[in-house]
């Protein structure tokens, strides 16, 4: 009731309340329209990479499923959705298909993703064009379990990890140093919407990192110990020699 009686005087329900959202149309799904439709769109992402996987290389491991299917959710989620708010940020506002509908909603969290935030579409920018093709390229590599699929994870994911962070980081600092907040009143946007679903993007990226570091570590822990190995049989085999 609250968002819809400051659509009547404002025009929109995104807060702050004076912010212009150029050509504005509300909605035509509910919220749980938009969420149930959302998860099912990630539902069925997860069914058909779990298939493809099982399908060609049976073998793989819980571990490495896991992680390829959460990388090729993250690769839809990059290149199209957030690719599509980088190519329509000058009129999202009025965009009604799913996916305008969907960053409207989201938006009620984060009304910057209305009103051409230069920080905001940088960030979506560089995640749709790198981190995008990045995490279809990582899946790729963990699939065929290619040497560079640590390389590839730590790198995508640091790229998440970072992004992510700065755009908590812009957000806090606008909200507790210039008093200035982007989400509605409701604490069912904040902690659902901004906290909660950005959270992924840093708790697995960063659990994905020190998986990516530790494998690296011993990797190359493997080959200094081979290596010493080889030169201390070097040095035996020079000593039995000279006797």
């Amino acid at each position: 009731m609250a968002a819809a009686n400051i659509t009547l005087t404002t025009g929109h329900p995104y807060y702050p309340i004076e912010k212009e959202i150029v050509g504005y149309l509300a909605n035509k799904w509910t919220t749980v329209e938009l969420l149930t439709m959302f998860s099912a769109g990630c539902v069925g992402i997860f069914g058909v990479t779990y298939a493809a996987v099982k399908r060609l290389r049976p073998n793989a491991s819980t571990g490495d499923l896991t992680t390829i299917m959460w990388f090729v959710l993250c690769g839809c989620i990059h290149s199209f959705f957030e690719g599509y708010f980088a190519y329509n940020f000058r009129h999202m506002g009025g965009l009604n298909d799913l996916f305008g509908q969907l960053w409207k909603e989201y938006a009620l969290s984060d009304s910057r993703y209305l009103t051409q935030d230069a920080f905001v579409l940088c960030m979506e920018t560089v995640t749709a064009v790198f981190w995008g093709p990045g995490s279809f390229l990582t899946a790729y590599l963990i699939s065929i379990d290619h040497p560079l699929r640590y390389s590839a994870q730590l790198i995508v994911s640091l790229g998440q990890f970072y992004g992510d962070v700065l755009y908590y980081a812009t957000s806090l600092f606008d909200h507790y140093i210039l008093n200035m907040s982007y989400s509605r009143p409701e604490q069912f946007y904040y902690w659902g919407y901004f906290v909660l679903m950005n959270a992924f993007w840093i708790v697995i990226p960063g659990y994905l990192m020190y998986q990516s570091v530790m494998a690296t570590w011993s990797a190359f822990a493997a080959v200094n110990d081979a290596a010493k190995l080889m030169e201390k049989v070097g040095n035996n085999g020079s000593i039995k020699k000279r006797n």
